[in-house]
Order: structure tokens, then C-alpha cells, then sequence
């Protein structure tokens, strides 16, 4: 007894030395945020209701508020770059996609912070400057099974040009939806180059209902008025929570977009925003957003979503402004002819 006795308490001690180091840093952050206001400010285009949640769990936590204004992308993009130019950001951390993220990171808008939570993400979801991808937003093809039986749904991208498709599908429009003019440019990494040349054409041929973004494609799909969407995975568990019968295709791969927290390199509130990402990329805030659907990178955390652990993530091409605005005006010819 004494014998287990004494290999607790060494146990125990040993816990005490590993972890101590990290609880003071903690606190000490903690301490220095409050001490710039205790507070963060978020900019992003991560969902309101996913941030809010986590907003919540942060601030029971350690007492700092967080300010979160939400926008798309694009929109965070420029005024970020816009305040940071003017040499008066407001914000600390910024929340959204890869693509925007490359763009600013080139015009030194982040400071580079290795944060203590990024030991439980795999190296290969880590980027150099831009610290963790916390989460992949996947797109695939969602259906409603009210109209469309599993027998009778697509196997593949290649499915959805069969003749019994054509007026079922919706999807956004790539001459105009910035992350859907991605997928579309980025199809030949599953499928090659002439493969995807191909399908894109004949995809265009279907005459698929064109919408603004991913989030009406799926709306449509939950009423069964446009039954078959090229949209976000996550949208089969989101609705199917409010009583859609959704589901999605399995593909063995599918392209998507990797997100990141960084921190401003002129945060106003720098300790905050390092307690902000620490937090963020962490156990708690990691399995949150995991319930709420999101396909986080944190290791053995998945969303409660069917089969969401075989999906192969292949992150979509990134491209300049220059890019963007060449690939619009090629699939302009294509899908508005």
C-alpha cells in the first residue's frame, strides 16, 4: 500500500512540474489581458452562433470579453487591410479562410505566435506563419431524401450530369461566389486537368440554378425545391438538427477551404488575443464548434456527422486578385452563356 502510495504521489508530482509551466503562463496572460482592458476584439467570418458559443465558454473562463464582428471574407479582408494601412487597427484576431489570410499575411498584417495549443493538431494542418488550421469548410453534394432516394442519389461529381439531374441541381454562382469560383478551379486536383475541363463545361451544360452563396444553395435543398446542391457537408447535419432530411454524398476526397486564427501584429489588446487563440485552439472551444458541425483539425475530434471521419480534406487552390478575376470572367463563358 505504502508502495502505491509513494508512485502516486510521484505521479502526481511529475503532473504538477509538466503542467505547472502552462497554468502560469495562463494566468500570467490572463493577468496582462486584463490589465489592457479585459477585452478581445474578433474579426471574422466564422458563424455568429458558432463564435457566440465559444464567446461564452471563453469569458466563464477567464473573465475577458470578446467583440466579434462578422462579415464575408472579402469584406474582413478590406478592412482589416484598410484600418491596418491607416496605422489604427482595431482589431486582434482575425477569424476566416486561407485565401484572404495569404493575401495580408504577404502585407505583414499578423504577428507570428507559436500558442501552447497547437501541439494537438497534426504538423501538416500547422501553416509556418499563420499557426493552426483550426477547421476545414468542406463542400460536397448534399441532397434532401424526401425527394431523392440514397439509391436513387449521385455516387460522384461525374453522377451529376446524368440526364435525371438536370433542373434538380443548385449550386453558387462561380462568377460571382468567390469560394465557389475556388472549387470550380480547383476540381483538378481530384479529377486532372482535362478530366475537370471536361466537367466543368458539361456541369455548365446541366443548367444548375445559379444562387449567391453556399448557404441558399442548401436552404433550397431543405424545402426539396431544388433537391440535389453543391454546398457545404456541414449543411446536412445543420438542417437535418431542425428536422431536414438532408444528407450528403459520400466522396472518398473533397475540396474545401482551411481557416485560421492569427494574431493582428498591431493587436490594440495583444495579451487578449494571445489568451483568445489559446483558448480557441483548445479542447473545449475545438469540441463546441465539433457539435455544431464543424469539421475542426483538433486530433480525435469530429463532427456528429455520418462517416465524417473518412472524409479526405484537399484544400483548394489559392488564388490572387488577379486570379479570382480571371477564372470569373472564364466561367462567365461558361455557366452564363
Amino acid at each position: 500500500m505504502l508502495r502505491n502510495l509513494k508512485a502516486f504521489l510521484i505521479f502526481l508530482a511529475l503532473t504538477l512540474v509538466i503542467s505547472g509551466p502552462a497554468f502560469a503562463q495562463d494566468a500570467k496572460l490572463i493577468e496582462a489581458a486584463k490589465k489592457e482592458g479585459g477585452k478581445v476584439v474578433l474579426y471574422g467570418s466564422l458563424e455568429s452562433d458558432t463564435v457566440e458559443a465559444v464567446r461564452k465558454a471563453f469569458q466563464k473562463k477567464t473573465g475577458i470579453e470578446a467583440e466579434y464582428w462578422r462579415a464575408s471574407a472579402t469584406k474582413v479582408m478590406d478592412r482589416a487591410l484598410s484600418e491596418y494601412r491607416a496605422g489604427r487597427p482595431l482589431f486582434d484576431v482575425i477569424l476566416t479562410n486561407d485565401n484572404p489570410l495569404q493575401i495580408m499575411q504577404k502585407q505583414g498584417v499578423f504577428a507570428k505566435y507559436e500558442s501552447p495549443s497547437a501541439k494537438d493538431f497534426p504538423k501538416d494542418a500547422i501553416d509556418p506563419n499563420l499557426g493552426p488550421r483550426y477547421r476545414n469548410v468542406i463542400i460536397g453534394i448534399v441532397y434532401n431524401k424526401g425527394v431523392i432516394k440514397s439509391a436513387d442519389a449521385p455516387k460522384s461529381l461525374e453522377d451529376l450530369l446524368k440526364p435525371q439531374y438536370k433542373g434538380k441541381l443548385v449550386m453558387p454562382d462561380p462568377t460571382q461566389h468567390t469560394t465557389t469560383t475556388q472549387w470550380v478551379a480547383s476540381l483538378f486536383k481530384l479529377m486532372g486537368k482535362e478530366k475537370s475541363d471536361k466537367f466543368i463545361r458539361d456541369l455548365a451544360g446541366m443548367k444548375p440554378i445559379l444562387v449567391e452563396s453556399l448557404l441558399p444553395a442548401a436552404e433550397r435543398v431543405t424545402t426539396g425545391e431544388t433537391p440535389i446542391a453543391i454546398t457545404y457537408v456541414k449543411y446536412a447535419f445543420i438542417f437535418g438538427q431542425k428536422g431536414a432530411p438532408m444528407d450528403y454524398v459520400r466522396l472518398e476526397k473533397m475540396l474545401g477551404d482551411g481557416h485560421y486564427a492569427p494574431l493582428s501584429n498591431k493587436a490594440p489588446h495583444p495579451n487578449a488575443g494571445k489568451t483568445f487563440i489559446d483558448f480557441f485552439l483548445g479542447d473545449e472551444s475545438m469540441n463546441i464548434m465539433a457539435r455544431m458541425g464543424e469539421f475542426v483539425n483538433r486530433k480525435g475530434v469530429f463532427p456528429p456527422l455520418p462517416d465524417a471521419d473518412k472524409i479526405q480534406f484537399v484544400e483548394m487552390l489559392d488564388l490572387d486578385t488577379k486570379g479570382f478575376a480571371e477564372k470569373k470572367k472564364e466561367y462567365a463563358k461558361i455557366f452564363l452563356r
